[in-house]
């Protein structure tokens, strides 16, 4: 069985559904909320490019339904050595979420793992989410009745937040946080950073506790040394 983490390690504070940006991914969010609070919800298979925000998502959908009183496990696969018993290892959850699922193409044993735990699933009443960054039938695995069952789920495809509103949702949370980015920092941030807003924010995190402890702001020049001295320097 896998192992039951402390809370506050399994579900970080700012990977809930209130701190997605949700953008053009409204259905797919409403999806995961009921998924959450309903017993009786489809299952969801939700895919996008990485950066997307599946990860934040699966464990969101996760804290809400624990909030819910509901029993969860969550389990990113692509970190996990032995795949095939880390699945068949889950027991006891009332919902499953599986993460990077593309970890597990080509691997046997963890296909048929996943396929048992699928249908043990079924019958025992247990939700399942999973998250890929391809879609079933282009995630390369072998077993075709697993295919066909990730198929059966609702799909939900997310699409990446553009510059615009990366640029608003890092904004918004630098006023949260007191701090104030001027357009000159979020043009230079843009142009030589990854645009991952996942990367973004903890960036923003570090720059926070970099410029209170510096008692500087944040403008290009503080920026551009701060990048140095982390070994993170940005061409330009």
């Amino acid at each position: 069985m896998i192992p039951q983490l402390p809370l506050a390690l399994r579900w970080p504070r700012r990977q809930r559904f209130e701190h997605f940006h949700v953008g053009a991914n409204a259905v797919a969010v409403a999806a995961l909320h009921e998924l959450a609070t309903t017993p009786q919800a489809p299952w969801l298979y939700l895919s996008g490019p990485a950066g997307s925000g599946k990860s934040h998502l699966l464990m969101a959908t996760c804290q809400a339904a624990s909030d819910a009183g509901r029993a969860v496990q969550y389990l990113p696969l692509a970190s996990i050595g032995s795949r095939a018993a880390a699945i068949r290892g889950v027991a006891g959850s009332e919902l499953l979420a599986l993460d990077d699922l593309g970890a597990i193409a080509g691997d046997r044993e963890a296909e048929h793992a996943l396929f048992d735990v699928y249908n043990s699933a079924k019958a025992e009443g247990c939700a399942l989410l999973f998250a890929a960054e391809a879609v079933p039938a282009q995630l390369g695995l072998g077993l075709p009745d697993l295919r066909s069952r990730l198929g059966a789920c609702q799909q939900a495809v997310l699409k990446p937040l553009d510059d615009a509103e990366r640029r608003e949702v890092l904004k918004g949370q630098a006023a949260a946080r007191g701090i104030e980015l001027d357009d000159t920092v979020l043009d230079w941030l843009f142009a030589r950073y990854a645009r991952d807003l996942g990367a973004l924010l903890d960036l923003l995190d570090r720059l926070d506790k970099a410029s209170l402890a510096a008692q500087r702001r944040i403008t290009v020049p503080f920026l551009r040394g701060f990048l140095r001295e982390t070994g993170e320097t940005p061409p330009g």
